[in-house]
């Protein structure tokens, strides 16, 4: 667990502070999927009232992050692998059309900025390795520059602010099959080369392999179980 999650809360606005600390908690898996999320427990780790606990957790709610189940109270979303399946299949369909349309919009600076991420990522140790393919989010994060270049606000929010915070929760497990990283890095590479090709349909159909070979792990039950759903 990190040592920014378990350190306490000062700031004034501590809601918004406890809805980043959380959101981060999840995301890094120091709050794994299906984890419960005891307020009192919480408040005590963060150094806050159940108040402004119980504001986060309710927006993280809102996003689909956090569940309420019946007798048990708040946790950490659960999916199985049917359900992931299917959020894999509109992801590969939405992700093939933001592709579609960055290779027609995706200005010339935006294309150098994701090659010199790949070329990042090809250096970092996880991959050489083969232990995993971890990014960031926003500018560090390969899918999220495309989407953000297609320059479709809704495709924007369907991906952006509903999927991929759902995904991301597997994304970086199903990473460390082994010799996904590799396969990971060779698929974003065919994207960049269709992109920088302003070749539509090539783009649409290498972004819509890339998702399809992370949602054919989990059907073959080769992933590494069903709650584990995203390649990186």
């Amino acid at each position: 667990m990190s040592d920014d999650f378990a350190a306490p809360l000062v700031a004034q606005n501590l809601a918004a502070l406890a809805y980043e600390r959380l959101e981060r908690a999840i995301m890094e898996g120091d709050l794994p999927p299906g984890e419960r999320l005891s307020e009192s427990g919480l408040a005590r780790r963060f150094g806050i009232s159940r108040g402004p606990l119980r504001e986060a957790i309710g927006q993280l709610e809102g996003r689909g992050l956090v569940e309420r189940v019946s007798n048990q109270g708040a946790r950490v979303v659960a999916l199985d692998t049917p359900d992931l399946i299917d959020l894999m299949v509109v992801r590969e369909a939405l992700e093939g059309m933001a592709c579609r349309l960055a290779a027609e919009r995706m200005a010339e600076a935006d294309l150098a900025r994701l090659a010199a991420l790949l070329e990042s990522h090809a250096q970092a140790e996880p991959i050489v390795s083969g232990r995993g393919y971890f990014q960031g989010t926003g500018d560090r994060d390969f899918h999220q520059l495309i989407l953000r270049a297609s320059g479709n606000r809704r495709l924007a929010v369907q991906l952006g602010s509903e999927l991929y915070p759902l995904l991301r929760l597997y994304r970086h497990r199903l990473s460390m099959r082994p010799g996904r990283p590799a396969e990971a890095l060779a698929e974003h590479r065919a994207i960049l080369e269709a992109l920088s090709a302003r070749d539509p349909d090539r783009a649409e159909e290498a972004m819509r392999a890339h998702v399809r070979a992370a949602r054919q792990a989990l059907e073959d039950g080769r992933g590494p179980g069903p709650a584990e759903a995203e390649s990186a």
